[in-house]
């Protein structure tokens, strides 16, 4: 039996990691196809922290709790879930409410637990693979052969990209801006790193790639990069713009779109409906989920707080030298360190 109450973060108001604070809150009930899940690990993301600036609102109807992704065990069905049982360990996308030691999902976004891969471990993976998996995969149509320019590429999205590119064996490309970094990028499976701050990545990724340029390029910093994306692209390529952390305003060389008949697709995953997230699960689960089940992609590195120390972990996030994944631990997820 569950009790009626668990541990939440809540904050008050939009501002610093300070304004996070545990709280006691109802468990939430699982509505018409959802899975009540008890959380062992809750991975924190780039919309987390947006969120608690005040510069992400949840969509209508979602949670307000922080939180996009989490490991756990399943505890209770909605009218009409039957993927999973009671008692399976599972991972699984959040609309939100993932900060708390349970939260309710919709069934499709939940997948199992890889094969030999620790609970907590697991937790790190569903925002940015989900994330890759539709840009990357289902929009842009990756294919074998590819080679895939990826910025931020210690990061938890880019990590994703480099992972998710092996396993479709396409050609991961990282950039990254120290040298602690592109070890990382390497120890990922990285085809080849360029370090921005010693390298120019448009002449780099030409040399690379034989002066033809990147198929695909996947970036999070938006108009810093825009124009030299569009330098580093090959003919026909996609461009996936993620996030827009270097600005959100450029000047375009339009000629260059036309002369190389590039396409730019923008993308936010939280807000779309369940239908999508669960096609997007479904694809995880045939092309990446057996790749990570036969130990062919390398997990990341993470980092580990307890719930009620958010803030710390918050902080850890936003300095410039972190890079992999920060997890947070719950109660239950503690018997899993």
């Amino acid at each position: 039996m569950e009790p009626a109450e668990m541990i939440g973060i809540d904050f008050r108001e939009p501002g610093g990691p300070d304004v996070m604070r545990p709280v006691t809150m109802p468990i939430p009930a699982p509505g018409s196809g959802d899975v009540l899940i008890r959380v062992a690990g809750t991975g924190i993301n780039s919309p987390d922290l947006q969120q608690r600036r005040g510069r992400y609102d949840p969509p209508p109807g979602a949670s307000p709790i922080l939180g996009l992704e989490v490991s756990g065990e399943i505890v209770g069905l909605g009218d009409g879930s039957d993927r999973y049982a009671v008692g399976d360990r599972v991972v699984a996308l959040c609309n939100g409410g993932g900060y708390a030691e349970y939260v309710a999902v919709p069934e499709g976004q939940v997948l199992p637990v890889p094969e030999g891969w620790n609970l907590l471990a697991a937790a790190a993976l569903p925002e940015t693979y989900f994330t890759i998996e539709q840009t990357l995969v289902l929009r842009s149509g990756l294919a074998a052969g590819m080679a895939v320019l990826i910025h931020g590429g210690a990061g938890g999205i880019g990590g994703a990209a480099i992972t998710i590119c092996l396993a479709y064996d396409a050609k991961p490309i990282a950039v990254v801006s120290s040298l602690e970094k592109a070890d990382y990028a390497r120890g990922l499976g990285a085809f080849a790193v360029i370090d921005r701050t010693r390298e120019d990545f448009v002449i780099r990724t030409k040399e690379l790639t034989g002066g033809l340029g990147a198929d695909r390029i996947v970036d999070i910093v938006g108009a810093e990069n825009m124009e030299r994306n569009f330098e580093a692209a090959a003919t026909e390529a996609v461009i996936l713009q993620l996030a827009t952390l270097g600005g959100q305003r450029a000047e375009l060389n339009a000629g260059l779109i036309v002369s190389k008949r590039l396409s730019i697709l923008g993308s936010t995953l939280r807000p779309q409906p369940r239908q999508v997230k669960a096609a997007i699960a479904d694809s995880l689960l045939r092309g990446v989920w057996p790749a990570i089940d036969h130990h062919r992609l390398t997990a990341p590195a993470i980092r580990y707080f307890a719930l009620g120390d958010v803030v710390a972990a918050h902080r850890a996030m936003e300095q410039r030298e972190h890079f992999g994944k920060i997890v947070l631990v719950t109660a239950f997820g503690d018997q899993f360190h």
